[in-house]
């Protein structure tokens, strides 16, 4: 499958923004069912892209403007040939050892109620480590309920279970830190998710899990849809939860009030046949 991606942050100010710095994870790369035709980012706004590698092999833009700016529009087009591999990543650049994500954030961190809800998922059936994956995938949206919608703050996983409501992010917290407490490594994915019913608007980008499985490797769940992530989705940032791999993080000096609004089109279609 081809994806199409057209992905707008558009930025205004009270006043001019001085110093602003956008730390832009944006770029996906090449692994085993994914292939970036092309890929590019724009702004409106003249200043200085330069290209970085981050310690989880994220590729990472540093914007910065050349001077103060009252609005500030990231523009990025791409296509990316998929195909379906049942969520197995392979091909795919690792930088850190595997433990490394059994580490705690602030994000993902399981309050004790977390703790008990992840170890009897773990005890209420085949203790293989798929089995009992694809049985947590199904059980947090059971507990958590997905309301689609735009990332606002980042919420820690436990506030997000006490609330049994949240958006992708915050289910995909729940995941990673019930996966971690059962001692599963387990990291957060941004990218992008093309709809099932053919619309090309999206109303942001999506996230989901990737926990690692004895002799697959690293498997990708995402507890929103229910589903092992397959050819509509492309794989974009890693981290060890949502702040990690954002698309878009930033600081600024001045400028008043900042609104944000964004315009996301995810379009699929039939990739090219090649001779």
């Amino acid at each position: 499958m081809r994806i199409r991606v057209v992905h707008e942050t558009i930025y205004t100010y009270e006043q001019p923004a001085r110093g602003l710095v956008q730390v832009l994870r944006l770029t996906p790369r090449d692994h085993d069912g994914q292939y970036v035709r092309h890929w590019r980012i724009d702004t409106t706004v003249d200043g200085r892209l330069t290209a970085r590698e981050d310690g989880f092999g994220n590729i990472v833009h540093w914007f910065t403007p050349d001077e103060p700016a009252e609005a500030l529009i990231i523009r990025v087009t791409g296509a990316v040939d998929t195909e379906d591999t049942q969520g197995v990543v392979r091909g795919a650049i690792e930088r850190l050892p595997d433990a490394f994500y059994l580490r705690d954030t602030d994000l993902c961190a399981a309050s004790a109620e977390l703790q008990i809800f992840a170890e009897r998922v773990a005890t209420a059936g085949d203790a293989a480590p798929l089995a009992l994956l694809h049985r947590l995938m199904d059980a947090v949206p059971e507990a958590v309920a997905f309301e689609p919608g735009p990332a606002a703050n980042a919420v820690p996983a436990a506030k997000a279970f006490a609330a049994s409501r949240g958006v992708c992010q915050d289910l995909t917290h729940v995941f990673i830190a019930a996966a971690r407490h059962i001692g599963i490594p387990a990291r957060y994915v941004a990218g992008y998710r093309a709809r099932d019913d053919g619309e090309a608007a999206v109303e942001a980008p999506h996230g989901w899990a990737e926990a690692l499985v004895p002799d697959l490797g690293w498997v990708a769940f995402d507890p929103c849809f229910g589903m092992s992530p397959s050819d509509s989705y492309i794989r974009v940032a890693t981290g060890l939860d949502y702040l990690g791999a954002a698309p878009i993080r930033g600081s600024r000096t001045g400028g008043g009030t900042e609104t944000l609004d964004v315009k996301l089109r995810v379009e699929q279609g039939r990739a090219a046949v090649q001779s």
